[in-house]
């Protein structure tokens, strides 16, 4: 794999070399809890990303080892998109973003009962989310 460019070592700094935009997750999201796998699915997933963003977003990802991609052949020539295991590593943060956003948005679209499970027994969810994957 290519070696990644980035500023310092800094955890933080380096996380957000790769991060620090709110699509990238966006996408990582929609692969991990939301099922889509396409590219436009990614474009209804009611964000509003526009095309030349989420077909740069998905470049990088795939560049950095987050998502692959294979070629399906349905009636046109498509790309599925998979989180790799470097991508499903990921899946915890999320999990903590979405329980931080349950805390602090009162018109959260969170399910009360996926945060139960987050705060409760999070290996047992995250193992759920990781199967539901394969």
């Amino acid at each position: 794999m290519k070696k990644l460019k980035t500023r310092t070592h800094c955890p933080i700094s380096f996380g957000l070399d790769f991060f620090g935009d709110k699509w990238s997750f966006l996408i990582i999201r929609d692969l991990a809890f939301k099922g889509k796998n396409f590219y436009n699915d990614f474009l209804d997933g009611g964000e509003g990303i526009s095309t030349n963003i989420l077909s740069d977003r998905l470049k990088q990802l795939e560049l950095i080892g987050i998502i692959t991609s294979e070629k399906i052949k349905q009636k046109q020539l498509r790309k599925k998109y998979t989180l790799t295991e470097k991508g499903k590593d990921l899946i915890p943060i999320l999990i903590e973003y979405i329980v931080w956003s349950f805390k602090y948005d009162p018109e959260t679209e969170a399910g009360e009962d996926f945060v139960n499970q987050a705060i409760n027994d999070r290996a047992s969810l995250l193992k759920g989310i990781l199967d539901s994957l394969e």
